[in-house]
């Protein structure tokens, strides 16, 4: 079972940069597409940013496309989301999730990916 846990969050103004981590715990997530998602209040889940299992081919929301940019670490199986010129807009719980079969490439769909983080809170004062 894959448990993932992320960190990095936290309360910054407009403009600034943020780098978030997700790290699985129990097992490696190396064969695995992994993606942040992330939910504002009253809002529905949305995707952000994937990488697929090597990191070779990555996929952005249009919302964060040139602010933001996934890597992944594989010697150290850690997965980043650099998130720069931050908006009030990017206030939100940011998760990571890794998909529910490996070697796959990222996709936007939630329901593609079965194992999750607890989240971690980003938010963007203006």
């Amino acid at each position: 079972q894959v448990q993932l846990v992320e960190s990095g969050g936290g309360l910054v103004q407009a403009g600034a940069s943020l780098s978030l981590s997700c790290k699985p715990s129990g097992r490696t997530f190396s064969r695995y597409a992994v993606s942040w998602f992330r939910q504002a209040p009253g809002e529905e889940r949305e995707f952000v940013a994937g990488t697929s299992y090597g990191g070779q081919h990555s996929i952005y929301a249009d919302s964060v496309k040139d602010r933001f940019t996934i890597s992944r670490d594989i010697v150290d199986n850690i997965v980043y989301l650099q998130m720069n010129s931050l908006k009030p807009e990017d206030t939100a719980v940011y998760y990571c999730a890794a998909d529910r079969n490996p070697w796959g490439l990222p996709q936007k769909d939630p329901t593609k990916y079965g194992y999750w983080g607890q989240g971690t809170h980003v938010t963007v004062s203006s």
